[in-house]
């Protein structure tokens, strides 16, 4: 059984087929017998993602920090709540307890928490594949940007590779559960320059 973290937004959005896909992946997950590890809170996309791994019978790890937990955001109906005292402590326990990484569409929260993955990734920290679940195009600008970074001689085309993108639950969930992509050193690798 792997532990799958997922990223998601705290607001549902405007695009029905972004709820739906979150419905899909947390269903997949229990579904394949993984444990899906995210954000603890009952709104939004993370709510949905949560109670579809819940009612397909999975087990959900979340990890909330005290100021949300404060607030009445967080998910009580859970296998596991975990409260932090920061943001930054929520990233990193999920981090530990998570073998691969799926981003949902969200907004700055969700960017916050995968780009430092993928940074953790890039320094060689961790090594745990991270993979966008794209829905309609959501993340074009985003991996269009990840590639004028690449034009731009400021992300090493080997780092830019680690930023996955799938297109359906089934893809998102090979990768998350598959092997991470290597990630040379910028400053010991001369291959990557």
């Amino acid at each position: 059984m792997a532990s799958l973290c997922v990223f998601c937004g705290a607001n549902p959005g405007n695009d029905a087929a972004i709820i739906e896909r979150a419905t899909e992946l947390g269903r997949s997950i229990a579904e394949h017998g993984h444990r899906l590890v995210y954000g603890g809170g009952r709104v939004g996309l993370m709510g949905t993602v949560a109670d579809a791994a819940l009612s397909a019978g999975g087990e959900v790890a979340g990890f909330i920090p005290q100021a949300l937990y404060d607030r009445e955001v967080a998910h009580t109906g859970l296998t596991d709540l975990i409260v932090t005292d920061s943001m930054h402590t929520r990233k990193q326990a999920m981090c530990d307890e998570s073998d691969g990484m799926i981003a949902l569409p969200g907004g700055y929260g969700t960017l916050d928490e995968v780009i430092e993955i993928l940074t953790w990734n890039q320094i060689g920290t961790i090594a745990k594949p991270v993979v966008f679940l794209d829905v309609n195009g959501y993340f074009d600008s985003l991996f269009r940007f990840f590639d004028e970074c690449v034009d731009a001689g400021l992300i090493m085309p080997a780092h830019r590779a680690m930023a996955q993108r799938a297109s359906t639950v089934a893809d998102a969930l090979a990768i998350a559960t598959g092997p991470a992509p290597s990630s040379p050193s910028k400053w010991t690798d001369p291959s990557v320059r």
